[in-house]
């Protein structure tokens, strides 16, 4: 049985000796719980983000104005947290709820408790010096609405501080007082109605609907003027890319009912500039720096953003200072990046996009938080690994998500596109929980307001990212007009140069005319064959802004880890509790074609092992015919690329950061240099994904019936393959008397080093799809390729020889696989473990995965992973297949 403690800490007085002895705890945790000690960043910014505690408005039954006050209130059974964070969050974090994501644990937590306002509470310190500065209290996030309290004085109230996208700063100087000030924040949740975030149908919903404050807090100390909203703009030559023009601009505020003169100065690797600016009282004025009136910001030979796959992922960094008097009133650090993203239309009307000039395929995933918006710095930073490591070089952001700017930050060192904006979840009654039409529940006056707001804030905060390439302001649906004319003149003003598109869908705005973007599906399952076939729907050509073979399950030590033992099998209802939602709520489609194709399994582990046969087999080729067809096709982006929580639908890794058999077939697609079988044409090709050109490569292409009888093999060259091209091999002949399941081996040689390897595993008859039944999000299998045999492969053992080496922070590992059989070894996966019985290494970066060996043939693989995960113990390198001992 899986243990799930339920704390009823939310019934007011209760008996239990369990919720007294835990209140008893925490109030002595919080009498002797250190003050905290916050760092101050160089530009006078200090980030409150521990030492927060939280309670439900329930238990706190003293006037509002005395919650920030130690001498005349005591926290009674508060929860230790951190900011940002949700209440549900802390709640897990501090382990009032444990196995929340076993089973439907997480729909048994009571809700009612999250009904009401939560408080948050911390204090923080100012020093003497500092008290006759200007001083400001900045919120990033909050959902949903909040009054803010600040040593007793109420400096903010619920009615004008709400939205989850908004930004609030508050002038505190008058309030605070030298040394330890204490800010309590009454937290109100979101109702039906609110534009608040959510996870739409990709997984339940988290029970406090995210209720907190789930973005950073700051406390900003500067003088009389304070410097806001530096941006960078910049303007590249595009033929020789020798030369750009930068424009710099930021917002100066003068904090005091005086004239104030000053001096702002700018400096960007060593450029320097700087003008003379006089602010009248409580003025607000931008600043702007041209290249006419600053010579110095046209920079020669520049180091340009590229995505990693083009180039080096080049960041600059903008200084400003404004001086008065001598003296620094305030200070500004930003990076920013030297790059010209555009777009443009295809001869077939579909969009694409430029990244300083040069046509991108935008190959990626859909990004989400964590459930409980706990962000992780390291868990990001490995996310994004993953996202390289896959070949893949775009994330879409369906919400603008983020507790902080670090996943934005993370893209752009590491040369990721994002394409941010908005989710449907206010797009649709459901999801909003107010009546929405066709242009969504944006309606009143009031939401439409406060969502421009919303989406100013945003742009300001993150436009000097140079990995966002598009602005996505609708999702499902077109804006309202009216709104999408205030989004364009937001845009206008603040962000004039990138690219934006009115919604992920194809729609005519009477605005801005055609997206010339597609969302057809599909969600659910579709064969292989459906990629390379279908020129309808979701195959390849255009932008697909998501899509996705439906189910994904991850392999079997992850599902356990999910699942009650008493529900591993047969698969029940707990399984769809860890699959989307609505006609997303189970496997039927997915199972239907794993056991029509495969067979049957006759247990969890066997189901497991299937399920990441068709994972691979269905990302390679959905990325694979894009990539060939590019650039008919100008962007794929799979649904999803990540997990909220642990689930079974929508993912090329697992919440647990397991990589299956969906993230080692996309890796296979999107090598840089890569033979692949067209399932339509019965084609081989060579794709150049690089940009370098290759000359005399040789392609072997050999089949195989289902016993390894060779029944085709031949050798040809490619003599020139041009960067970012695609390159006819051979077309396969008629091939009498194959296998009812037969293979396919290809290699791509630089002489004798192998360049790409891919094997397939094809039936003799293919899947046939039911066109004429397709909908938005499936189009059904009226007959399933039969590829059952294969439960007919011999089990073998493998030779295998393993080398460790430490490198810094990683452990380098070398597997040498040897195949000294007669069999075939089929879908071989290669797992890092703590010690001979321990669990698998996460994250693990391996070269390559899930493979195939013929007789005879060794195999070399590398990897690494992070020497803090083990520990102390000793790795080991387990070996598992299809037909592997």
């Amino acid at each position: 049985m899986n243990t799930f403690i339920v704390r009823e800490s939310m019934k007011g007085k209760s008996n239990s000796i369990k919720i007294l002895i835990s209140g008893i705890i925490l109030t002595i945790f919080y009498t002797f719980y250190p003050f905290p000690v916050y760092a101050m960043e160089k530009d006078g910014t200090m980030i409150l983000d521990k030492g927060w505690f939280i309670q439900s408005s329930i238990m706190v039954s003293v006037d509002e104005s005395l919650v920030c006050f130690p001498n005349k209130y005591t926290p009674d059974k508060w929860y230790p947290a951190t900011v940002p964070s949700t209440v549900m969050g802390t709640l897990v974090n501090d382990k009032v709820y444990k196995d929340v994501f076993i089973g439907d644990n997480l729909k048994r937590i009571p809700t009612e408790q999250f009904q009401k306002p939560w408080w948050y509470r911390t204090e923080f310190n100012i020093s003497a010096k500092d008290r006759g500065k200007t001083i400001k209290l900045d919120f990033d996030g909050i959902i949903y609405r909040a009054d803010i309290w600040l040593n007793g004085t109420l400096i903010a109230k619920s009615d004008s501080v709400k939205g989850v996208y908004r930004q609030f700063e508050f002038n505190i100087s008058k309030i605070v007082k030298a040394g330890k000030n204490f800010l309590a924040v009454k937290v109100f949740p979101p109702q039906p109605g609110d534009p608040s975030t959510g996870f739409v149908d990709w997984n339940p919903a988290s029970p406090d609907k995210s209720l907190g404050i789930w973005r950073e807090v700051k406390i900003k100390i500067c003088g009389s003027v304070s410097i806001n909203n530096p941006f960078v703009r910049s303007k590249i030559d595009l033929n020789t890319l020798k030369s750009a023009e930068l424009s710099v601009s930021a917002e100066l505020t003068n904090n005091t009912g005086n004239i104030v003169s000053g001096v702002i100065t700018g400096e960007i690797d060593q450029i320097k500039f700087s003008k003379k600016v006089e602010l009248a009282p409580n003025e607000n004025k931008l600043v702007i720096f041209s290249p006419e009136e600053f010579p110095q910001l046209k920079i020669h030979n520049p180091h340009l953003w590229w995505t990693y796959n083009l180039g080096r992922p080049e960041l600059y960094d903008l200084k400003l200072e404004f001086s008065s008097n001598k003296k620094i009133s305030d200070k500004s650090e930003t990076k920013f990046g030297i790059r010209e993203v555009s777009d443009y239309i295809n001869e077939h009307g579909h969009r694409g996009y430029k990244l300083n000039g040069k046509k991108i395929l935008a190959l990626g995933g859909g990004w989400v938080d964590d459930i409980f918006f706990n962000e992780d710095h390291n868990n990001l930073k490995h996310q994004i690994e993953y996202v390289k490591q896959m070949g893949l070089n775009t994330i879409r952001l369906e919400g603008i998500w983020g507790e902080t700017s670090r996943l934005f930050d993370l893209c752009d060192e590491n040369g990721i596109l994002i394409m941010a904006g908005w989710s449907c979840q206010w797009e649709w009654t459901d999801n909003l929980g107010k009546e929405a039409d066709e242009f969504g529940g944006i309606k009143s006056p009031e939401d439409i307001k406060l969502i421009s707001e919303s989406w100013k804030d945003q742009v300001k905060w993150l436009r000097n990212h140079p990995s966002i390439f598009v602005w996505l302001y609708g999702s499902d649906l077109l804006p309202r007009p009216e709104l999408e004319n205030k989004y364009l003149a937001i845009l206008k003003e603040d962000d004039p140069d990138r690219p934006f598109i009115a919604s992920a869908h194809e729609h005519v705005s009477a605005i801005t005319g055609k997206t010339a973007v597609k969302m057809r599906g599909p969600y659910d399952y579709v064969p292989p064959v459906y990629w390379w076939t279908d020129t309808a729907l979701g195959g390849a050509f255009g932008f697909n802004t998501e899509l996705g073979p439906g189910g994904e399950v991850p392999p079997f030590e992850s599902v356990e880890k999910m699942i009650p033992k008493e529900h591993l099998w047969p698969i029940d209802s707990v399984w769809n509790y860890h699959c989307g939602k609505n006609v997303f709520g189970s496997l039927v489609n997915y199972n239907n074609a794993l056991f029509n194709r495969l067979g049957k399994p006759d247990n969890v582990e066997e189901y497991c092992t299937k399920a990441q046969l068709i994972n691979y087999e269905n990302t390679r080729a959905m990325f694979e015919a894009s990539i060939a067809n590019k650039y008919r096709a100008t962007g794929v982006i799979h649904w999803m690329l990540n997990a909220a929580w642990p689930k079974l639908w929508w993912q090329l890794y697992d919440y647990y950061l397991m990589p299956g058999g969906a993230f080692f077939g996309t890796k296979k697609a999107c090598e840089p240099v890569h033979i692949l079988y067209d399932y339509n044409s019965y084609k081989v090709l060579a794709v150049n994904n690089s940009v370098y050109s290759i000359k005399k490569l040789t392609a072997k292409i050999r089949i195989f019936n289902l016993d390894l009888f060779e029944k085709y093999s031949g050798s040809y060259s490619v003599d020139n393959l041009t960067p970012d091209s695609t390159h006819e091999i051979m077309q396969i002949p008629e091939i009498k008397d194959l296998s009812k399941t037969y293979f396919i081996d290809l290699k791509l040689y630089d002489r004798e080093r192998i360049v790409s390897s891919n094997f397939y595993c094809l039936p003799a008859k293919q899947d046939e799809l039911d066109t004429a039944k397709a909908t938005w999000y499936i189009t059904p299998v009226k007959e399933y390729a039969d590829m059952t045999d294969l439960n007919k492969l011999k089990k073998i053992n493998l030779s295998a020889h393993s080398i460790f080496k430490v490198a810094g922070e990683k452990v380098e590992v070398e597997e040498e696989v040897i195949n000294n059989t007669k069999e075939l070894a089929f879908q071989v996966v290669l797992s890092a473990t703590e010690g001979k019985d321990g669990p698998s290494i996460l994250p693990v970066f391996w070269d390559d995965n899930y493979f195939s060996i013929l007789p005879g043939e060794k195999r070399t693989i590398k990897g690494y992973f992070y020497k803090n995960i083990l520990a102390g113990k000793k790795p080991v390198v387990q070996i598992s297949g299809w037909n592997i001992k």
